[in-house]
């Protein structure tokens, strides 16, 4: 039998900014604490082949604070992340923003 390899997956690419370089981006959302809340908000960025280079999430009683740190995407495809984690049915607050420069070079 073969032994299982490590798979690297590219990264998809973003034929409306295609000139665009990569940009650190924080989003940061406040959703319901329902058990597959998290599940749905990675997954946006899953479905882009993006891996997050940080995630947080404290539950406070019934609401989650969540903060993603991604600096694999353009801005114009974290916009568009932003928008679907806007209209998940859970999020009631969504925010994006460049990232920090300190931030981004704990990261690095």
């Amino acid at each position: 039998m073969p032994s299982l390899e490590a798979v690297h997956p590219s990264t998809r690419p973003d034929v409306w900014a295609s000139h665009a370089a990569p940009c650190a981006v924080l989003f940061r959302i406040q959703a319901e604490a329902d058990a597959d809340v998290l599940c749905r908000v990675l997954n946006l960025f899953a479905l882009q082949q993006l891996i997050p280079q940080q995630v947080d999430v404290v539950r406070n009683h019934d609401s989650f604070s969540i903060e993603i740190l991604s600096d694999e995407q353009s801005w114009h495809r974290a916009q568009v992340i932003g928008e679907k984690l806007r209209n998940l049915v859970s999020v009631f607050d969504m925010t994006l923003q460049p990232a920090q420069p300190a931030m981004a070079a704990l990261t690095g």
